[in-house]
């Protein structure tokens, strides 16, 4: 269950070790990752867009349960894995680059991943450090890769209790955001990006000083054909 950028890597490692890939992902999500993700052979079993990325979770987990010596599921959602690979990567890499300068860090919730991977890491390098989870401010939004966790099905990887404090952005704001990165700082990204930004903004006018650090899922190029560049 995807809803691109894991099923993209997944598609193109599956490919290269000469593994069959079936993703399951909201039919409603960009055709430039379908396409991607079909370019790499694999197979994609679209799901209800109405039900986000639980749709393809539901799926999947019945497809394993009726199939179950035919599929590996690899469930980014509770595999440890996923954060693991931000606690022994993106944390080290975030000190090391900032010199241990950072005071808050901010990554959009989808899996979850990410951001208790790399909170973790953070953590046992200063405790003072901020940890901040990002997400839409409506069950019903546009920004593509993250949840409203109240409403959704919470990663099993995901534990709130590691977070200083959760921000809560809307679809136009994180839009506008991303839109910004590209044309005035040459940063081209997808709107799960923006609403990072939007969040590190608002920190920003919070405090006197310190070092924000916002991470930028994946690249622009795979929303072209979205609202989000239609203005």
């Amino acid at each position: 269950a995807t809803s691109g950028n894991t099923g993209i890597a997944l598609s193109m490692v599956g490919t290269a070790l000469g593994y069959k890939v079936e993703l399951a992902m909201p039919s409603n999500v960009s055709e430039e990752r379908k396409k991607i993700i079909q370019a790499f052979g694999a197979k994609i079993h679209f799901t209800n867009p109405l039900e986000s990325t639980d749709g393809a979770i539901k799926f999947v987990r019945k497809l394993v349960e009726k199939y179950p010596n035919k599929y590996y599921y690899i469930d980014q959602y509770n595999n440890p894995s996923n954060w693991k690979a931000h606690f022994y990567s993106t944390g080290v890499e975030i000190w090391e680059q900032t010199e241990g300068k950072i005071t808050h860090f901010i990554a959009g919730i989808g899996t979850g991943g990410t951001i208790m991977g790399t909170g973790r890491r953070l953590k046992i390098y200063n405790p003072d450090i901020q940890i901040i989870g990002v997400q839409p401010d409506s069950p019903f939004h546009g920004i593509e890769g993250l949840k409203y966790i109240e409403t959704s099905i919470k990663p099993g990887i995901f534990d709130e209790n590691r977070l200083d404090r959760t921000m809560f952005i809307g679809t136009d704001i994180a839009y506008q955001r991303a839109r910004e990165l590209s044309q005035k700082e040459g940063v081209f990204v997808g709107q799960s990006s923006g609403a990072a930004f939007e969040a590190a903004i608002q920190i920003a006018r919070e405090i006197d000083e310190g070092v924000i650090v916002f991470i930028c899922p994946d690249g622009g190029e795979k929303y072209l054909s979205t609202a989000l560049w239609e203005y």
